[in-house]
């Protein structure tokens, strides 16, 4: 094997250490790049040196372009098991694992579907399902009337994954279950119905501490679905049969006995906008992610949040909703009414925890997330109740 570097001196002359001044004019070109001898590479990666196909074939596609979303759905209706191509920063990924294998992909980005804009007679917000995840973090109506949103987006993926990733392929992010992601593991119910689930035994640090089955244990991997939950947001999607409206919270799905089933939208059906309604108080809110890195990591538990307090710092009216926690953005239903008209302190905020994650249940290597859970709540909630 030789050593491929790019500039001179790589070592900054480690390697001479221990040699004379003399020892080291004799070798002038030890810095320098060497060729790589390409001999015994097979001219066919996929096979060995007997010629035997060592690796799946690729997954032929055929590639269309659609020019308005009438003729997206229409060209989607012929053939089910076809995607839309967006941003492609998780679908592209997924292909090239072979865990997906669409026999057709509709670029949609020429769709006029990247607006924001808000909505007539003072209704809400409006954002279109191509608008870019950086636009959406940035744009002012949202930094101003719905923080958390935008707080959730910019502690996602990179700068340039989030100038590429769009509102609608980031609502049907598939998880990052290990099991899941690698078709190298048999057992998935997610992949292969029926095959079990390797997380339940397996390594599931990653993985839901509520809402889960004997069937799947994977979670939802999205911050800005769990903004969303807590905003009470509206998905709306066209099929053939027009247009629909699907309230956030019946938008995606926990496993049950179909885990292969991450939302309710139908397979010829293709999401045009999410709609944000007029909260108030949502102006003060707020997106706490606790994960292992401090960027381009996905979370452990996160926490979105907003609050409404009287004079006196009695609740009024709350939103919580939990991630990495599920198979789908929790919205924490149980704290939420724990939190009515109490005080806004550690306390209370503590007591709401509590009942949320008392149906909790962890694995072998997950069970510290149900305590992580529950400080991270209290935090969250504390940060918003300090905002002025």
């Amino acid at each position: 094997m030789r050593l491929l570097h790019v500039g001179p001196d790589l070592f900054r002359g480690r390697m001479c250490e221990g040699r004379s001044r003399e020892q080291r004019r004799r070798n002038p070109r030890m810095d320098e790049r060497q060729y790589l001898s390409l001999w015994r590479l097979s001219e066919h990666p996929g096979r060995d040196q007997r010629g035997e196909n060592k690796s799946a074939h690729m997954n032929p596609f055929t590639y269309s372009r659609a020019s308005d979303a009438n003729q997206a759905v229409t060209e989607i209706s012929a053939k089910p098991q076809g995607k839309f191509l967006g941003g492609g920063t998780n679908l592209v990924d997924l292909m090239k694992m072979g865990v997906e294998t669409p026999p057709q992909l509709i670029d949609i980005n020429r769709l006029p579907l990247a607006q924001i804009e808000e909505l007539p007679e003072g209704r809400g917000l409006r954002i279109g399902a191509l608008a870019r995840n950086s636009d959406v973090a940035e744009q002012e109506l949202i930094k101003t009337r719905y923080p958390v949103l935008s707080e959730a987006l910019l502690s996602g993926a990179s700068p340039q994954l989030r100038n590429m990733a769009t509102v609608g392929g980031n609502l049907l992010q598939r998880t990052r279950c290990y099991y899941f992601y690698d078709p190298a593991f048999p057992a998935c119910n997610k992949r292969h119905p029926g095959s079990g689930c390797g997380a339940i035994e397996g390594y599931n640090r990653i993985h839901a501490i509520l809402g889960q089955s004997e069937q799947c244990i994977a979670t939802h991997p999205s911050d800005m679905c769990v903004a969303l939950a807590a905003l009470d947001a509206i998905v709306r999607v066209r099929g053939p049969n027009g247009e629909r409206e699907i309230p956030f919270d019946n938008f995606h799905r926990l496993p049950g006995n179909t885990p292969e089933r991450d939302t309710n939208l139908a397979p010829d059906e293709l999401i045009i906008a999410v709609d944000l309604p007029v909260i108030p108080f949502a102006t003060r809110s707020h997106y706490l992610k606790v994960r292992d890195r401090a960027s381009y990591a996905f979370a452990l538990v996160s926490v979105a949040t907003a609050l409404d307090l009287d004079v006196n710092r009695k609740i009024k009216a709350a939103r919580v909703a939990l991630g990495g926690v599920a198979h789908k953005p929790w919205r924490a239903n149980a704290a939420e009414k724990k939190l009515l008209g109490e005080k806004a302190d550690e306390q209370t905020f503590r007591a709401a925890a509590e009942a949320e994650l008392a149906p909790a249940k962890g694995y072998k290597y997950n069970s510290f997330k149900i305590e992580l859970a529950k400080r991270a709540i209290v935090r969250a909630l504390s940060t918003v109740t300090a905002m002025t």
